[in-house]
């Protein structure tokens, strides 16, 4: 199991199409007209609209009759894109053809989504929730990770034993990861066997048993984890870089937790936090492959249908939530090893929200800076990398863009030399400084590409898409289809990254997280002058 921010980067919060009723010659109306649109102002006009609304279900008799517009609408929508898409792009047949996600949402604000995958015979069912590390505060954090631990170590139902014999039994295969913003169950089966999937993912989400002596155990498990994950110099950075970037908020805390907590955290704690932030409008029930959306809405149905819709009082007012704004911070942390002969450092400014109008342009310019490694030799495509090639200045250096709900952070991760860090450091902040010199209209064209490659192989397989519909249903509420993404990386111009890269890079604050042999690393105030 895997506790990293690992979730692409990729998408922002569309428009939505999916009314109660759809007027079909509506929608194609207005799609035709966005499509005249320039892109910003698509882009505006999108994100001043609030999160759609949902086709909500009224009860497991409507779902058994699958008697929702939702898939309707989803389609004529998919119908009215094409006629727009075929008119104005040359676009592969198999991105018009995409299967079709069906949503459902149910009066409790519960989502299920799913996507059925015509030959396949094997599915991949999860539930995605809106809670991470994020919201957690000083007194629990760490507590979503040491959930994670906890349910596999039994239920009320099922022993750790029963539960493993079980999974294997099905040749199944059962995991789960906590990041910054959401915590995530899933499970890969035969189709056969996804009932018995969705009874095991609601046993060990709400009726984990919590075995005191399980939590004791758990915590030399969770220590060790955490030595193992200092000793990864990039997760140590970037942990760093988020702890100063984000200082005083819940996204600058770390996914494990502080010691302390991890050694003082109850049984008690742990089930408040499941108490107050596993609730219905909070969870997503996502399913892919040999998937039946209307079976899976009755098994939702009934093992999620209990589910809580809000919090108390009492619970709003408690310390086991943090529901704080991201504030980025211009500072940075250095941590000096003079027995290191390697740095390794990150340097970020403050990037865009996944809804931020900026989104789409700042995935591309990532794309287009692109990454180094020594290892691979020294063909590289963006004048950043070429001079960091040519110099020898570091071993690697990759760009990252990483979203959150309401904030980003958009830099550069390398690893170098010690005698080579001021020269790596001027070589990056100069060429950040001068990106809208030399950002041309064949580098933007190549960049689409790549990202629109990236994006097609990061939906290969069952699993890669259900992770992709938890992770769109949370974040914007809906799932866009491949090709709306690639209807909006083709209208990005040269104009829109240089507009993208102008708010972030020109004279604005940054965060730098270091660590290793770092004293010749320039200062922050030179840094800072160095940013225009």
């Amino acid at each position: 199991r895997t506790s990293r921010d690992t979730s692409p980067n990729l998408l922002l919060d569309p428009i939505n199409p999916n009314h109660h009723r759809t007027d079909h010659t509506k929608t194609k109306k207005i799609m035709t007209i966005l499509n005249k649109l320039p892109t910003r102002s698509i882009l505006q006009w999108t994100f001043s609209r609030s999160r759609p609304s949902i086709h909500q279900a009224h009860g497991r008799r409507r779902l058994s009759n699958n008697a929702f517009s939702a898939t309707a609408a989803a389609a004529s929508t998919s119908a009215a894109t094409k006629t727009t898409l075929d008119t104005n792009t040359n676009f592969p047949s198999y991105l018009l053809a995409a299967p079709t996600t069906e949503i459902t949402q149910f009066p409790s604000g519960l989502r299920v989504a799913s996507e059925t995958i015509l030959g396949s015979n094997t599915a991949t069912v999860g539930v995605w929730i809106d809670a991470g590390s994020r919201y957690e505060t000083v007194h629990n954090n760490g507590a979503a990770h040491f959930l994670e631990h906890m349910a596999f170590k039994g239920t009320s139902r099922r022993t750790q034993y029963n539960l493993e014999i079980e999974i294997e039994n099905m040749g199944g295969h059962l995991n789960a990861y906590t990041s910054r913003e959401q915590t995530v169950y899933f499970a890969k089966v035969f189709q056969k066997d996804v009932h018995r999937a969705m009874d095991i993912l609601a046993d060990i989400l709400l009726h984990s048993k919590l075995d005191p002596m399980a939590i004791t155990r758990e915590r030399d498990v969770i220590l060790r984890e955490m030595k193992e994950v200092n000793k990864q110099n990039e997760e140590l950075v970037l942990d760093h870089l988020h702890g100063t970037a984000f200082a005083g908020s819940g996204l600058g805390r770390t996914i494990l937790g502080p010691e302390a907590n991890i050694r003082s955290l109850t049984r008690d704690d742990l089930r408040e936090y499941i108490d107050t932030h596993y609730l219905a409008p909070s969870m997503v029930i996502a399913g892919a492959g040999a998937v039946d959306h209307g079976m899976l809405c009755e098994l939702a149905d009934h093992y999620f249908g209990g589910l809580r819709t809000e919090l108390d009082e009492e619970q709003k007012k408690s310390d086991a939530v943090c529901l704080d704004k991201g504030k980025f911070v211009g500072s940075d942390v250095r941590i000096h090893f003079p027995s290191d002969n390697m740095a390794h450092m990150a340097l970020a400014y403050e990037g865009s929200s996944w809804t931020s109008e900026y989104a789409y342009p700042l995935m591309l310019l990532q794309t287009l800076i692109g990454s180094y490694d020594r290892a691979a030799g020294k063909t590289v495509t963006s004048k950043l990398c070429y001079d960091v090639a040519a110099n020898e200045l570091a071993n690697s250096i990759s760009t990252f863009n990483t979203c959150y709900n309401d904030t980003g952070l958009f830099g550069l991760y390398a690893v170098a030399e010690r005698e080579k860090v001021a020269d790596l450091t001027t070589c990056i902040t100069h060429n950040l400084a001068q990106i809208l010199d030399y950002v041309s209209e064949e580098d933007v064209e190549r960049a689409k590409i790549a990202l629109k490659a990236t994006m097609l192989m990061g939906l290969d397989g069952n699993t890669n898409i259900c992770e992709d519909i938890g992770r769109q249903l949370l974040t914007y509420g809906r799932r866009m289809t491949p090709a709306e993404i690639f209807q909006r990386i083709e209208e990005l111009s040269v104009e829109d990254v240089k507009a993208a890269a102008y708010k972030v890079f020109h004279d604005k604050d940054h965060a730098m997280a270091a660590v290793g042999g770092i004293e010749g690393l320039p200062s922050y105030e030179w840094i800072r002058k160095n940013s225009y």
